[in-house]
């Protein structure tokens, strides 16, 4: 497929299963990731049919559960991303999930100020045997490749993405929802021509919080995930600015904060804390952006930046001039084959082994095969 089409990820979760005594892959978790959505419609059966309004094109992409087509409204020759999921394959809880997702999606776009960087859902078709979500039509790729796609990058650029980011999530956090599921493939770019018009995609997991220690469910994406997750304690919306840690710490230095193959030693080292600024990739890198780095992976939820407080870092008023000048052409380097490396990894492998982690045993079934159509 060309750059043109969508980006699109179809997440998992590793549940806290009590009849396994375990943690295991949701096998519906599919389902709950119809990435692509925002303002629009209710969840409910309209007079006038989908058919009655789109004409559907090419295959952008397809999972367990759904496919993504080009939609065309009829009436205006609009394009948009239609994502149809058979309900034959829902089960009562997958449905229910849907439009739980659904429901969080349009409430953010319900408020007097909606934020541009959450991903639009257009409209929703309540069918006999199918659900067509209609969505904007995402057609700038991952926010990844395009930056690996650049002959240089400055710590400016990263600092300008993070803002984006941290802004947009904060939103989120102010009308008290949590993503849970933060990482490269969830950042998209709108168009081809601009670097800024981001769009944060999957609230497939996105859950309503009311508290900092109200949420339980193991779910998100290993690299990705907080400790708190991982140590099966209440948590609250912090989860997620763990996650723009190690994305902030990816794009200054082209690699994760903690990487392993196995899953058990990588879910140790997150919850340790333990990363390094290695001087062969942060020499160029300025001080605060270290330290904010470091605020933002806080082993301690309540000594970790919130969104508010991360914006108000100093790193955000330093020079212009001074970041644009830090060339990370060595960060851009090793970004590249991690960007490789991480597609590769979206081919849809299951990594299953049998652990000891925090002194007890887990059956850790994890998925690694996100259906990912970035191109």
């Amino acid at each position: 497929m060309s750059s043109s089409v969508n980006s699109y990820v179809l997440s998992g979760v590793i549940e806290n299963s009590a009849s396994s005594g375990g943690w295991s892959l949701s096998k519906c978790s599919c389902c709950r990731m119809i990435s692509n959505y925002g303002s629009g419609m209710s969840l409910t059966s309209g007079k006038a049919s989908f058919s009655d309004k789109y004409v559907l094109g090419q295959t952008l992409g397809s999972g367990a559960f759904a496919t993504v087509k080009l939609g065309t409204r009829i009436d205006d020759g609009s394009r948009y991303a239609v994502k149809i999921v058979a309900k034959s394959k829902l089960s009562r809880s997958d449905e229910s999930s849907l439009r739980d997702e659904i429901s969080i999606l349009q409430a953010l776009h319900s408020f007097p100020d909606p934020n541009s960087h959450i991903i639009k859902l257009i409209s929703v078709y309540n069918e006999p045997s199918m659900y067509y979500l209609v969505t904007e039509l995402v057609e700038g790729g991952g926010l990844f490749q395009r930056i690996v796609s650049k002959k240089s990058y400055s710590e400016k650029e990263t600092r300008d993405i993070c803002r984006i980011l941290i802004g947009t999530i904060g939103y989120c956090h102010a009308h008290h929802f949590a993503h849970r599921d933060l990482k490269p493939e969830n950042l998209l770019l709108m168009s081809n021509h601009s670097d800024s018009d981001i769009k944060i995609a999957d609230f497939g997991f996105a859950k309503r919080v009311t508290s900092e220690a109200c949420l339980s469910t193991k779910c998100g994406t290993p690299y990705y995930v907080a400790p708190e997750v991982l140590s099966g304690v209440l948590y609250g919306t912090k989860v997620d600015m763990w996650s723009l840690g190690v994305i902030t710490y990816i794009l200054l230095a082209g690699y994760p904060p903690f990487e392993d193959i196995n899953l058990r030693r990588l879910f140790h080292r997150i919850c340790i804390g333990k990363f390094t600024f290695h001087e062969d990739y942060w020499a160029d890198v300025s001080p605060n952006a270290k330290s904010l780095v470091s605020n933002l992976l806080k082993i301690n939820p309540k000594e970790r930046l919130n969104a508010q407080q991360a914006l108000q870092h100093p790193w955000f008023s330093d020079d212009n001039k001074q970041l644009a000048a830090h060339n990370l052409k060595d960060s851009l380097s090793k970004l590249r084959t991690f960007n490789a490396q991480r597609k590769l990894k979206a081919t849809a492998y299951t990594v299953t082994m049998l652990s000891t982690f925090h002194g007890k045993k887990h059956s850790i079934s994890v998925e690694h095969g996100n259906s990912h159509y970035e191109k």
